[in-house]
């Protein structure tokens, strides 16, 4: 593979970096879309990035943002460590533009396991599900579907993205809810629970990168055309009328 260096846009949560990265750095920005995203790539050199745009400022600035990291080395699932974690931040007002991870594997040909049960207390500062959600929404540690690999609660504590780079928040459980669909639980940025239905995750690596699908604080609900009432999600038959949905 070739190591020639590329002058690149690597989007962000907060804005975007303009920088040169090798064919592999690409391969690594790649999710599936066109762009190419920064949390992926991890720390790049500050002489490698020409300039950045922050969505705060609205504005570009010639030269790199300041990246600030830790090497936390740490085991947050089995066979997995997290190495560093950072966040590019914009020089001017301080917002974050990206935030990465960087992870590695204890033994390379081994599977990742359960994530660490401390995971769930590392998660950012949020207040945890009120009782009747956590009722409705129950934890599981099955094996991913076919079109993921490893454990679904590997991905508990990476943070998740939308299809415009915007952070959703940080995966905080897998679960089971009331019509037993498996649905991911995402501690949000307002410090509210956000609850992403399994098939609307489009890609996990380093982060999790959402489809275009539904996204809600709660399940999303089936509103019954005939008598109006709001019925959980995958409801068939309105529990109010009996109506077909």
């Amino acid at each position: 593979m070739s190591s020639e260096l590329r002058l690149k846009k690597l989007r962000g949560s907060g804005g975007y970096v303009m920088a040169q990265v090798t064919d592999e750095q690409q391969r690594k920005g790649n999710l599936g879309g066109p762009d190419l995203f920064l949390a992926p790539i991890g720390r790049l050199e500050q002489e490698k990035i020409s300039k950045y745009y922050c969505n705060t400022c609205e504005k570009d600035f010639e030269g790199g943002p300041k990246i600030e990291y830790e090497s936390p080395n740490e085991e947050v699932a089995q066979n997995l460590i997290l190495l560093e974690r950072g966040q590019y931040m914009c020089t001017t007002c301080g917002s974050t533009i990206a935030e990465y991870r960087e992870f590695q594997k204890q033994d390379q040909q081994a599977d990742v396991g359960l994530a660490k049960p401390t995971t769930f207390e590392q998660v950012a500062s949020v207040d945890p599900a009120p009782q009747d959600f956590a009722q409705t929404v129950a934890p599981v540690s099955t094996p991913a579907p076919a079109s993921q690999s490893g454990s679904v609660n590997s991905i508990v504590g990476m943070i998740v993205y939308d299809t415009n780079a915007k952070r959703v928040g940080i995966a905080k459980q897998v679960g089971v809810d009331t019509s037993h669909q498996v649905v991911l639980i995402v501690a949000g940025n307002d410090g509210r629970d956000v609850t992403i239905p399994w098939n609307n995750i489009k890609k996990i690596g380093e982060i999790v990168l959402l489809g275009d699908g539904p996204q809600s604080g709660q399940a999303s609900q089936a509103k019954c055309v005939s008598c109006g009432f709001e019925n959980k999600q995958g409801s068939k038959f309105c529990e109010s009328c009996g109506t077909k949905i």
